[in-house]
């Protein structure tokens, strides 16, 4: 890597010396968390650094509908630069993070540039986890990127076309077998999105291929489906999918996955896609600061700052923070808001009166999960309702977390649309999966995104 570039330093209007390569506040991370704390301090003048490998900010909560072509990527991603250009003092840089040194108060980047830091802000995510399994991850693709949407979105349309054409019923009874693994919120919504693709969406468009038939299984190792909900809720979930179609299997682990098959409770079962849905792990930067729980994520004290590192915070899905029940709190963009929102208010009071840092005080909204087509379940205490009434609640909920009013009345008037019509959105296949029906490679997670265009 190069050596620490010259410093040249200019005198600031309040008279402090700053360096040119030298930033008040870097934060890593575009997500919901770094965005909300480089708002709060482009607010106030606060000299800010943001720095993403992808040029955009993604709405992860929908990402599951590009997957399965009820929207398309540009309804849910923003590009970082368009949201922030009313900020003058924030400065957003499109890279990658080498290396942190927590000592020397020092960023290294992939491009060779180095930036120095005096607070330090990780908001890096969490990416798929393989528990010990990473060789599952070229057949089994997990959901976190546009670039996993449009893979998924491609290998489930493709999967149907081979299907079309074989004249073999084992062939194509094996391609129309597609598995979601972790019966989390994630996969429940992505399993209901799927059943109805199928059954309704795809349902006239083929010959020799009747979409409806098509198996959709979610798979579970723990005892129910939305561990995080109440059991009136998962039975509920489980009897929804039931109708839609989808085989939900419960209390059972996967064991292996290949090419063509699955195997699950000793028994191999051949399928034409599988999608991971079943775990998270921290960004690998949170290891180079330390204090990581099994789960990867960094251990912050109630400021939200990384325990034996003044000057350096944690937030999001990369930070082990307990709530007033003393367990963690869930990844969740509720969550990852709130947080960036008080982080930032926080060191802006710090940098500007030299304030002490308050805890954080986490306010549950209450958690909601779709489960087909209007209906949902939500849950905020012991308020709890589901069906359609809960679904308006889920949709109402993921339009106002859009970032932007365009997004947010484009969404709508798709999602009104197509649930009148059944209709899907970008139903398109990528060139580069064209070739076979699985990938044959695993998907890099280690270079900036390219933008998707459909």
């Amino acid at each position: 890597m190069p050596s620490w570039p010259h410093r040249i330093s200019a005198l600031t209007s309040e008279g402090l010396i700053m360096d040119s390569n030298r930033s008040e506040v870097v934060i890593i991370g575009a997500g919901f968390a770094g965005l909300e704390v480089a708002k709060q301090l482009g607010s106030a003048g606060i000299a800010t650094t943001i720095i993403d490998r992808r040029n955009h900010h993604l709405f992860q909560p929908l990402l599951y509908q590009v997957a399965t072509a009820a929207l398309s990527a540009t309804d849910v991603a923003v590009p970082i630069r368009r949201i922030l250009r009313r900020h003058a003092s924030v400065k957003v840089i499109y890279d990658e993070v080498f290396r942190i040194d927590a000592v020397a108060q020092r960023i290294d980047l992939c491009s060779g540039d180095t930036i120095g830091f005096r607070h330090l802000v990780l908001a890096s995510g969490a990416t798929h986890g393989y528990f010990g399994h990473d060789e599952w991850a070229q057949w089994a693709p997990g959901l976190k990127t546009i670039e996993d949407a449009r893979h998924i979105r491609s290998q489930l349309l493709l999967t149907f076309e081979q299907a079309e054409r074989t004249t073999d019923p084992a062939e194509r009874q094996r391609l129309m077998t597609i598995a979601i693994i972790g019966g989390g919120p994630t996969g429940v919504e992505l399993a209901g999105a799927i059943a109805e693709l199928s059954r309704h969406t795809l349902l006239h468009d083929f010959r020799s291929i009747d979409p409806a038939s098509t198996r959709v299984m979610l798979v579970e190792a723990g005892p129910r489906l939305l561990s995080g909900f109440s059991e009136e809720m998962s039975a509920y979930a489980v009897d929804r999918l039931t109708r839609l179609g989808v085989t939900v299997r419960h209390g059972e682990a996967v064991e292996d996955i290949g090419p063509d098959t699955i195997t699950i409770a000793g028994t191999c079962q051949p399928v034409g896609v599988v999608i991971w849905a079943a775990g998270v792990t921290a960004s690998p930067l949170a290891r180079q600061i330390g204090a990581t729980d099994a789960a990867g994520r960094i251990r912050v004290d109630p400021t939200l700052q990384v325990q034996g590192h003044p000057g350096i915070f944690a937030i999001g899905d990369v930070a082990a923070c307990a709530g007033d029940d003393g367990r963690l709190l869930p990844g969740l963009a509720q969550v990852a808001r709130q947080q960036g929102i008080h982080l930032g208010r926080a060191l802006v009071a710090q940098i500007n009166d030299s304030a002490p840092l308050p805890a954080f005080l986490y306010q549950g909204r209450g958690n909601t999960a779709i489960v087909g087509r209007h209906a949902a379940v939500f849950e905020q205490g012991r308020f709890k309702i589901k069906g359609w009434l809960a679904w308006l609640s889920w949709a109402i909920i993921h339009v106002y977390l859009l970032i932007g009013f365009q997004k947010r009345f484009l969404v709508s008037v798709q999602w009104l649309w197509r649930y009148m019509t059944y209709e899907r959105g970008a139903r398109l296949i990528a060139v580069d999966n064209a070739p076979s029906h699985r990938a044959t490679q695993p998907m890099s997670d280690t270079h900036p995104a390219k933008a998707d265009s459909s």
